[in-house]
């Protein structure tokens, strides 16, 4: 199949790359965040998520970063919801669109959320209605969809399932999650093929992590089997929790510079999120995970 002429980049780093940061992030910070990738031309950011801070102390600053964010009129500000009182804390901070996610994987469920996959999709029943009453987007993101850290391979069959299930709850988009990264192309065009007998195909996306260097990739072969929206991280913000020492989400700046050099639309300004990636690498004191943006930033210091 040939590739897509235009594709949707859902930039993921001031939430899913931010959460798994160990020392705080004040709020003004992740709101420059948020504000230099608007700037940059997302259609698209994942900017908070309103779940309990014992759980995610790094997102106990969600309210107070979506009161503050310059929006851009058409931008998607995205918010994680995993119940009833996450999604009231979204609606009320004007979010445009809610996320619920489960998972592909049985034991990752059971480890995870001590409940079955089934009764992880039905706990978002409410959440669902309420957000298509209050004309919210909603979004459903599976993880585990290409491997698992503790059942292994992961059955085509189950990622449909969930797909389906997501699905009948109304979901406006559905992303596709290599949680631990460990997917090849020829798997990802399996796993795309599979999700897409369930739902169409414009509305499922790839969400891909780097652990073994395969995310790039993986977005090529995702494209080739017709999948034209995917989920990557400013500089290559966030960890892998279930491999020591691994980088998790794909960076923004390689994602764009590979679309870039196909010839391929995303409507995003490579330049300035290569400065938001050296702004929130500088702040993290540590050098940012990003082939591309760092190549970039050491050719302009020149």
């Amino acid at each position: 199949m040939s590739l897509p002429k235009q594709v949707k980049i859902v930039e993921v780093g001031p939430r899913d790359g931010l959460q798994n940061e160990k020392e705080s992030v004040p709020a003004e910070v992740k709101i420059e965040l948020v504000d230099r990738l608007t700037s940059a031309g997302f259609a698209n950011i994942e900017a908070a998520s309103f779940v309990s801070p014992k759980w995610v102390p790094q997102m106990a600053t969600s309210k107070e970063v979506m009161a503050a964010i310059a929006r851009k009129p058409g931008v998607i500000y995205s918010a994680l919801t995993p119940n009833m009182q996450g999604f009231e804390a979204a609606l009320a901070a004007r979010a445009d669109e809610v996320v619920i996610f489960g998972s592909a994987s049985e034991a990752f469920s059971q480890r995870n959320i001590n409940c079955s996959i089934a009764e992880s999709i039905a706990r978002f029943v409410d959440v669902a209605k309420a957000a298509k009453d209050n004309g919210l987007r909603l979004r459903g993101s599976i993880s585990c969809s290409f491997g698992c850290p503790y059942q292994g391979e992961v059955p085509l069959d189950a990622v449909a399932d969930v797909v389906g299930r997501m699905r009948d709850l109304g979901c406006d988009e559905i992303d596709i999650a290599d949680t631990i990264g460990v997917s090849t192309p020829r798997k990802t065009q399996a796993v795309m093929a599979a999700a897409a007998r369930e739902f169409r195909i414009e509305g499922l996306s790839g969400h891909f992590h780097d652990t073994y260097g395969q995310a790039l990739a993986n977005i090529y072969a995702s494209m080739e089997a017709g999948i034209a929206i995917f989920h990557s991280s400013v500089s290559g913000l966030g960890g892998c929790p279930y491999a020591k020492g691994a980088t998790g989400n794909v960076a923004t700046e390689d994602v764009l510079y590979m679309m870039q050099g196909l010839g391929i639309e995303t409507g995003v300004d490579l330049d300035i999120v290569v400065d938001a990636g050296q702004f929130i690498s500088q702040f993290l004191g540590r050098k940012g995970a990003s082939r591309a943006g760092n190549a970039i930033a050491a050719k302009r210091a020149g």
